[in-house]
């Protein structure tokens, strides 16, 4: 039923002008049109080109009182794809995307929600009520063109293990054959969200119980995508075979559990890091999901150049001494570290790690996984580590004072070393190790260099499209890079060009998002001697950014900007990530 207190528009020209999206003039124009060719308002819209695809259709929605379902951003029920053949969803260009089975409504979403034949149809087809939503024709014809077949394997595993499942809860025991055919459809299920995790090059995946069902999301390209919805009775048979497949205990539900597992899956040999989490509605289970053929990246791949790698390669050049690398979770810490240490890893050098994970296997390298519950920790191997004559050692992150003094210790007599700290920038780094207790004259003596990064999303190369920098964007870049940017803009001129930026368009390539693949962006704050100064006088990190950048520093926000110059990535994913 639509909503009562809705308003009810007569035409189309209405909601337009209502919303802003056509003056006066153009408003008249379009009746003007429709009176005199008899051309529906909508085709006349669409001839003078005054809406893109999406504003055209959630003004329809708005007309037409129907929901407008973004495809790019919901899940899916895989129960209700098995409802309408793909031929039939091409035929009429419809995607069903959920199902509720309690009341019988099957939703789904049209190109003309309006299409009452259709509806009719398929309400005869499914026997059940049909609730329809209005999407692009693009995002409709993309989703069954690239998803429908990926989500076939999937869906018909889920209904098979929910049909299984229901014959089991009818009757008072289960059979052998009937046991093994509900296991074989789960297993089933968890190949197919792992494969199709490897090809969507997912870093993470979650599968989260909620009052109603199950969410399943991967992590692509550092956002969370929503993939399937399946049922909540499955949700504890899926949770106890990765359990199973991780070694981890399957009747302890109340506490945490760690494990993990192999497998193989498109051409790639998968590392899975598995950690569940008792919550409301059940166990919440996150796969973190780690290639082993994947090459350690160069700082040019990761997107550090010019004065920033000039100086970061300086002190990575020097026998001893501390590199910190800061930032939040899933910034790319690690990542920058690895990289380093591929830099430093010959056969004349002796490389020792302490990480929690062990992430990258690399070449020439001793690594070494913390194991709390055996006294292993990053303090603890840090006292090991001196005792086997290494020239550079790497600990996971500082997390605590006596690894902090160990770490300081250890370059203080001769040793590089590389660590991670939890910090916003790299001119938080003193203040907090000076928090943990580190004495400023230590600190001074040992630290030579601090790396902040973010990872942000690479705009996709087949796609993308150059637009002239808008004035407004082009003002906040001025009051931002400064005379950096008057050099970017004296480069453009030289080739006869206005300043361009990125614009995303999105392809099959990056499922219609507009990006592919990820890029970082860094500032890289050396030592000097007058920072050295600040330290000791136990001055704000503030304090400590403005000196740096007077040096030279370019800020993450600075870098990001830059990067958005060159057509790396857009002003929107800088802002995202580095706007704190």
């Amino acid at each position: 039923m639509n909503d009562p207190t809705q308003k009810i528009y007569k035409n189309l020209r209405d909601v337009l002008k209502e919303k802003g999206l056509v003056d006066e003039a153009k408003y008249e124009e379009i009746n003007l049109r429709h009176l005199k060719t008899g051309e529906s308002e909508e085709e006349i819209v669409r001839s003078m080109n005054l809406l893109s695809e999406e504003q055209l259709a959630t003004t329809k929605s708005v007309f037409l009182s129907v929901p407008f379902v973004d495809l790019e951003k919901i899940g899916f029920a895989p129960e209700a794809l098995t409802l309408v053949p793909q031929s039939v969803a091409e035929k009429y260009k419809i995607v069903p995307y959920q199902l509720n089975t309690k009341e019988k409504i099957l939703y789904v979403t049209m190109v003309n929600p309006l299409d009452l034949e259709t509806v009719e149809f398929l309400e005869k087809k499914t026997n059940l009520k049909i609730k329809t939503a209005i999407s692009t024709e693009k995002q409709i014809v993309g989703f069954i063109e690239e998803k429908y077949e990926r989500e076939k394997n999937i869906t018909s595993e889920v209904t098979k293990a929910v049909s299984e499942r229901k014959k089991d809860d009818e009757k008072e025991t289960n059979t052998f054959s009937q046991a093994v055919s509900s296991e074989s459809h789960i297993a089933k299920i968890i190949r197919s969200i792992l494969e199709f995790a490897v090809k969507s090059r997912a870093s993470d995946i979650h599968i989260e119980p909620l009052e109603e069902n199950v969410r399943i999301r991967y992590r692509i390209d550092g956002i969370l995508q929503e993939v399937y919805v399946i049922s909540r009775s499955i949700h504890e048979a899926l949770v106890s075979r990765i359990k199973i497949l991780s070694n981890l205990k399957i009747d302890e539900k109340r506490v945490p559990q760690d494990g993990r597992f192999f497998i193989s899956a498109d051409n790639n040999d998968v590392d899975l890091r598995v950690s569940t989490l008792p919550t409301t509605y059940g166990e919440k289970v996150v796969m973190r999901l780690l290639k082993k053929s994947q090459k350690v990246p160069t700082l040019q791949d990761l997107g550090l150049k010019g004065l920033a790698y000039k100086n970061l390669m300086n002190s990575v050049e020097r026998p001893h001494g501390i590199i910190i690398v800061c930032g939040p979770t899933g910034s790319g810490k690690t990542t920058t570290l690895y990289s380093l240490l591929d830099i430093v890893a010959t056969s004349k050098v002796n490389v020792v790690t302490i990480e929690d994970p062990v992430e990258y296997q690399m070449k020439g390298v001793n690594q070494v996984q913390v194991n709390p519950q055996a006294g292993l920790t990053f303090a603890s191997a840090l006292r090991s580590f001196l005792r086997q004559d290494p020239n550079v050692i790497m600990v996971g992150e500082v997390r605590d004072t006596e690894t902090a003094e160990l770490a300081i210790n250890a370059s203080l007599t001769g040793h590089l070393v590389f660590s991670t700290l939890h910090t916003n920038d790299a001119a938080g780094v003193p203040p907090r190790m000076l928090d943990m207790g580190v004495e400023p004259f230590l600190l001074v003596s040992s630290l030579t260099c601090v790396v902040a990064q973010r990872v942000l999303r690479r705009v996709c190369q087949s796609c993308v499209t150059q637009i002239e920098i808008p004035a407004d964007i082009e003002a906040e870049f001025k009051t931002t890079l400064g005379p950096v940017y008057s050099t970017i803009e004296d480069r453009f001129k030289k080739e006869g060009k206005k300043v361009m930026i990125p614009k995303i368009v999105g392809c099959d390539k990056c499922s219609n998002t507009g990006y592919f693949n990820r890029v970082a962006i860094y500032e890289v704050m050396t030592i000097s001697e007058k920072i050295s100064k600040l330290i000791l006088e136990k001055v704000v990190a503030s304090d400590i950014q403005k000196e740096a950048m007077a040096g030279g520093m370019l800020t993450m926000k600075q870098d990001g900007y830059v990067k958005v110059l060159e057509g790396t990535t857009t002003a929107e994913e800088v802002l995202r990530v580095a706007q704190y």
